[in-house]
């Protein structure tokens, strides 16, 4: 009997051991997180803008960063560039076409210091296209919040061209150019937080 419970105290601290050396789950939280994009306008200014609805889910230990895991997901429709007739003509067929292709997707493949810098690499999909994608930022905590949750941040940013995902409606200006760029800038500030 003694040897019994020996053996399940072994397997327990076994177990516990086993989750104290794996990376904590976070939840990203939307209220302190934003995904904002930005596109060159009149090849004079640039217009930017944000989704407002997305879910993700971060794996994360410090003591073994290069065991980051991450998955998100944005709402098309959701986006925001603070007009309205923009805004339907972006989630239109002719741009986004929110309705057929409601979402865009981002899953990590894996993750290096580069230069002093956090380089996440994954895979990408927007517009129904899906390419490899490369995010450089930071990886900040964990901390605990004033209600004695724990929180991870991060902020990353990257550029793609909008004609490798199919999106590409453009309209000739009259002395040359073009009426928007084809470069799309992507800035993450994300703060998740352990359920």
């Amino acid at each position: 009997m003694h040897a019994k419970r020996m053996a399940r105290w072994v397997a327990g601290a076994v177990a516990l051991a086993g989750v104290a050396a794996s990376a904590a789950e976070y939840q990203v939280d939307p209220v302190h997180s934003t995904v904002t994009f930005a596109i060159r306008h009149l090849g004079i200014s640039e217009v930017r803008g944000a989704f407002t609805n997305f879910t993700g889910k971060i794996a994360y230990d410090p003591a073994k960063p290069e065991e980051f895991k991450a998955g998100g997901t944005v709402e098309v429709a959701s986006l925001n560039t603070g007009n309205k007739m923009r805004d339907d003509h972006l989630r239109s067929g002719e741009f986004f076409d929110a309705a057929k292709l409601p979402e865009i997707k981002f899953t990590a493949t894996g993750i290096k210091k580069e230069d002093g810098e956090w380089v996440v690499t994954g895979q990408f999909t927007l517009h129904g296209v899906t390419k490899e994608l490369k995010l450089r930022g930071e990886l900040s905590g964990p901390v605990q919040d004033p209600w004695g949750k724990t929180r991870i941040g991060l902020s990353a940013t990257t550029k793609l061209n909008r004609l490798d995902y199919g999106i590409t409606w453009n309209k000739t200006l009259d002395k040359g150019g073009v009426m928007i760029g084809e470069e799309v800038k992507i800035s993450l500030n994300i703060e998740a937080v352990q359920p």
